[in-house]
């Protein structure tokens, strides 16, 4: 008799998470394969799976893409992500990250689907400070954080069987080079010799995109429920966090200079101390992120194999 294969589909599958999703769930045998973004796939690989066009905003396309291939599983990567933008293009962000996370929450609610929603550590003011757990209440200071967390409340409300995974700051590599990140930025920056301000003032627990899509497939196979932080195993200020990422690639740290939140004057303000508990993800799921040295070294590789 065949295994059943596990029918998942992941939305916003042309960004970072998106296409390290396609690449880790190509490698399950048992897994049958469905990828959506906006425009044309841009993954390098288009064999061994289906790649759908799809607007999800639009409710009637998601509906009917969600009848077409009737997954088990969606995974749920597609946001607006940029926090600045978030602030000045509220209609944008509403659209994207509460109404159409309202509208497939129900879809799989109905069709009974497992639905793993992508959340953030930016639902959170970050006054709390180290090892932000399950539990904790959210209390976003922007836009964008605010957007995420009435993502959550969605599919929450809708009655689907979810898993919501809050991870933060993302860092890796795609083929194409389309999609920076805090590793990348600071490494370009160092190789050109400029000068980097950065911030002294904020705390992060930096996360390779390659964990978090593993995160995301534990949670997807074993239709784990709940909440989950999939997020990097240490936390650094961020202004070490780019010392760091020169120490690793052999330049001088001296061009990092430290400066504080206020004097970047961003539209949106950002929490201060965002570090996650990852201990219950680790315990339930079997979750086992990279060191952030073992990170730099995998997108090292990448960049090599990539020039």
């Amino acid at each position: 008799m065949s295994q059943h294969k596990t029918s998942i589909l992941v939305t916003g599958s042309n960004g970072l998470l998106g296409q390290k999703l396609t690449d880790l769930l190509l490698t399950y045998p048992n897994v049958m394969l469905h990828a959506s973004g906006t425009g044309k796939n841009r993954h390098p690989i288009s064999t061994g799976y289906t790649y759908h066009t799809l607007d999800i905003t639009d409710v009637d396309s998601v509906t009917k893409l969600l009848n077409t291939i009737n997954p088990d599983v969606v995974i749920h990567s597609a946001a607006m992500t940029m926090v600045d933008a978030c602030e000045s293009e509220k209609n944008t962000c509403d659209q994207i990250n509460i109404q159409a996370t309202r509208h497939l929450a129900n879809a799989c609610a109905r069709r009974n689907i497992h639905l793993v929603h992508v959340s953030t550590d930016f639902i959170f003011d970050g006054l709390k400070g180290a090892d932000y757990n399950e539990e904790d209440v959210p209390n976003p200071v922007s836009y964008y954080g605010m957007s995420k967390w009435k993502g959550e409340l969605c599919v929450m409300a809708s009655g689907v069987s979810y898993s919501i995974l809050r991870t933060v700051l993302v860092y890796g590599v795609v083929a194409d080079m389309s999609r920076s990140n805090i590793v990348l930025w600071a490494k370009g920056a160092l190789e050109k010799g400029q000068p980097l301000r950065v911030v002294n003032d904020q705390w992060r627990s930096p996360t390779l995109a390659e964990d978090l899509a593993q995160g995301c497939a534990l949670a997807a196979l074993q239709r784990a429920r709940g909440i989950f932080n999939i997020c990097g195993k240490e936390t650094y200020r961020i202004d070490d966090m780019v010392r760091k990422i020169a120490i690793f690639w052999n330049h001088d740290p001296a061009q990092i200079h430290e400066i504080n939140s206020e004097s970047l004057q961003q539209p949106a303000k950002r929490p201060v101390h965002t570090g996650m508990s990852i201990q219950k993800a680790q315990d339930i799921l079997g979750y086992a992120p990279k060191t952030f040295e073992e990170g730099l070294q995998l997108v090292q590789q990448q960049l090599l194999s990539l020039s």
